[in-house]
């Protein structure tokens, strides 16, 4: 299965992209799922995967988020519930943990979207080591070196703010059955390889600038 586990909705600040156009790239793009993980929520993530069974879609979806801890970012996969943001990177993932979820950890070595930086001694199922929106090698490059170096599974996500740039970036998973259960089960297998292409540098900007007006307009 090609999934595509670093997608956000309008469930994030930065981000518009509404479900049914995200379910409707995603197959355009020759997606089989995603995983929807909005910044420090998981409610966007369930109600998409609701929102594809209401419309008959047949992608996969993954309810997820992307947790704020105090070092950088941390992908939960999988919980059934939201893990709270603000705490170190070893306490957020213990709180993943105790909700039996898959941890990955995103872009570590991009420090313009809150990479943590290492990833020694991280209990962790998988990195992160092909992001669409890293607009240099460094960050990519340098998580699959170290990723290697530590024996970690490797996967890659869109982080797509944008319906069309779902599947941009994507993880081929060696799936024993098309469910969320055996999807996060090949992902703690490492029966993953990532793959994809970069997004264009105007959609990088493009979410800047959103994540800045939601922000304005919030006052």
């Amino acid at each position: 299965m090609l999934i595509d586990l670093h997608v956000h909705s309008c469930f994030s600040k930065d981000s518009d992209s509404q479900f049914d156009s995200i379910l409707k790239w995603a197959k355009k793009n020759g997606m089989d799922g995603v995983a929807i993980c909005d910044h420090d929520s998981v409610e966007g993530g369930f109600t998409c995967a609701r929102r594809a069974l209401e419309i008959a879609s047949d992608i996969l979806v993954i309810p997820g988020q992307e947790v704020s801890s105090v070092e950088g970012h941390v992908l939960v996969l999988g919980a059934s519930e939201s893990v709270p943001a603000g705490m170190d990177v070893f306490s957020t993932i213990e709180s993943a943990r105790k909700l039996g979820a898959v941890v990955i950890i995103p872009h570590p070595y991009k420090k313009t979207s809150h990479g943590i930086g290492h990833l020694k001694g991280l209990d962790v199922d998988a990195v992160e080591v092909f992001n669409s929106r890293c607009l240099t090698p460094y960050a990519n490059t340098r998580a699959k070196i170290v990723a290697e170096r530590l024996g970690l599974p490797q996967v890659g996500g869109s982080d797509a703010h944008e319906p069309c740039m779902v599947g941009r970036s994507y993880t081929d998973i060696d799936v024993t059955g098309e469910s969320v259960d055996s999807v996060l089960s090949a992902i703690k297998a490492g029966r993953v390889k990532p793959g994809g292409k970069l997004t264009p540098q105007k959609y990088v900007v493009g979410q800047m600038f959103r994540g800045i007006r939601k922000k304005v307009n919030s006052y």
